[in-house]
């Protein structure tokens, strides 16, 4: 029996960066093969045998092959230690698509997440500097799910790895704010980028509008100010790296 086609793109990055919009309006098209449902959560799941890994779990929450390119979103998987090797591994002709948004309003929304699902009680402002600690108390050390408000937003680190282990012509790099006030021109950009013909655009949507919430903070000129700062050299990497900016 054949194996199964391998998973030929990837949404890998960043969350809250206008990843779930992306996976809809992708899905709206008709023409490439999704999961029923967003971040499978595979190359980052350590309870795999990385070592000796059966794919077969992964390949069946995909629809049964028909000749249409495979791709999902897990957009963790550009931070989480590991994950890229692993894709690389798998396929090393996957492409990898990243959306990325600026750091400082990443954090700020992540950070409203978590604190709207009850997982984070502290205020932003102490999270995104002493709470910064709690990253190298965990396994694996320097990491976190939740609480990586600011080390997720160290986009010019991610690329230098994606660009180390991937073609440039295998990656796309995007801004968010591209997708939201230029969608036709940045899904263009997509479908070529995926070897598709061109299509109709789909119909303009907001997806994970931020919960309303009783919140402890606000994001102050103070905390943009420190976490500019925090960013800087990382920004300079990120813009040599791919062209990409945010302002500063």
């Amino acid at each position: 029996m054949a194996a199964p086609p391998l998973v030929s793109f990837l949404i890998a990055g960043v969350q809250k960066g206008g990843t779930t919009a992306l996976f809809d309006y992708l899905g709206d098209y008709g023409d490439m093969a999704l999961p029923a449902e967003k971040e499978l959560h595979f190359f980052d799941d350590e309870g795999v045998d990385w070592s000796a890994p059966d794919y077969a779990p992964y390949h069946a929450r995909f629809p049964m092959p028909d000749g249409r390119p495979r791709g999902e979103a897990t957009p963790i998987y550009t931070y989480w230690p590991n994950s890229l090797e692993r894709i690389a591994a798998y396929n090393p002709a996957m492409r990898l698509i990243v959306v990325m948004r600026d750091p400082i309003q990443r954090a700020w929304s992540h950070w409203r997440m978590e604190y709207a699902r009850g997982v984070e009680t502290r205020p932003f402002a102490w999270c995104v500097r002493e709470g910064r600690q709690r990253l190298f108390q965990t396994e694996p050390w320097g990491h976190h799910r939740e609480f990586s408000y600011v080390e997720r937003g160290f986009y010019g680190e991610q690329a230098e790895r994606l660009l180390g282990l991937f073609p440039r012509e295998q990656l796309l790099f995007l801004r968010s704010e591209d997708l939201r006030r230029q969608g036709g021109a940045t899904l263009d950009r997509v479908r070529d980028f995926l070897g598709l013909a061109p299509a109709a655009t789909p119909a303009s949507r907001e997806s994970h509008v931020g919960r309303s919430a009783d919140y402890p903070s606000v994001l102050t000129s103070e905390d943009v100010a420190h976490l500019r700062l925090v960013y800087a050299r990382d920004a300079e990497r990120l813009a040599d790296l791919t062209g990409v900016r945010f302002e500063t």
